[in-house]
């Protein structure tokens, strides 16, 4: 799974695999990688947007209107928090792994969120570091759950239902804390993507905490949000063959944008 030169020899088609090394080569966190793929996919010429990806963990790409022509040096991006992360391996603890999500949030939205909790979570360190900034389920996996569910004993916080809803407002509240603390401007709009984004609950708390900055996902503008980490990582692999430097430095922190990628030519069995 992932290497490429199997890939290229089993499918006899030109692979690209390995994208984040190039960028890690060049002093960069290696991630987020999709921001330049969003703002060709999804600018906008008249407003800014966040691209919100919700998978274990949120991550998302800020997108300046297009008015200018140096609008690029504009995109910024990082890595916002836990995502589904947490969820599903609270699910899984409080069913004893009879199920392993809740399906579009139902189960938390019975729940009662406890903000004053949340808030002190997200006095944590990486919620506090500027970006740019990646994480992990090594920081937003079990350990942190155990503690999580420790902090809601703690706080009288029994009933399932309010874990759930609590975990839930950590991953709102931890995207929209990233949004004002850290970009230059609230954006003009939001699109939501990955499996997050069926999470109707974890939208609902979101669109609170933006107030009337509309919240959507990409589906709604012709980009699956299934799909859309495949599709750009596969926008990536053709730009590696055109040479095209893929990252952006003011995302990753890289010195300077790099080609990302090996390549794995099913003809010859070499990479290069």
């Amino acid at each position: 799974m992932g290497r490429g030169a199997a890939i290229a020899y089993l499918t006899g088609t030109t692979t690209v695999s390995n994208f984040r090394a190039a960028d890690i080569a060049a002093g960069g966190q290696g991630a987020p990688l999709v921001p330049k793929v969003d703002a060709y996919l999804l600018g906008n010429s008249e407003q800014s947007c966040c691209v919100q990806n919700i998978g274990g963990i949120g991550n998302f790409a800020y997108l300046p209107s297009h008015q200018s022509e140096y609008w690029e040096q504009g995109v910024l991006g990082w890595d916002t928090g836990p995502g589904n992360s947490l969820l599903d391996l609270a699910v899984r603890h409080l069913t004893h792994g009879t199920k392993i999500y809740d399906h579009n949030g139902s189960w938390a939205a019975l729940g009662k969120p406890c903000q004053s909790l949340v808030d002190r979570w997200l006095q944590q360190d990486f919620f506090q570091q500027p970006p740019p900034k990646s994480t992990g389920r090594e920081l937003f996996g079990v350990e942190y759950l155990r503690q999580c569910l420790t902090d809601c004993h703690t706080s009288n916080i029994t009933k399932s239902a309010d874990i759930l809803a609590t975990l839930t407002e950590l991953t709102a509240a931890s995207i929209t804390h990233s949004y004002r603390s850290f970009l230059p401007q609230m954006p003009d709009q939001v699109l939501l993507c990955g499996g997050g984004s069926k999470n109707r609950y974890l939208k609902q708390r979101i669109q609170y905490h933006l107030g009337g900055i509309p919240v959507s996902t990409t589906n709604e503008v012709g980009l699956s949000a299934d799909f859309k980490e495949a599709i750009a990582f596969a926008v990536l692999a053709y730009w590696r063959l055109q040479l095209i430097p893929g990252n952006l430095p003011t995302v990753t922190g890289a010195s300077q944008a790099v080609l990302l990628g090996d390549i794995h030519r099913s003809f010859s069995g070499l990479s290069t």
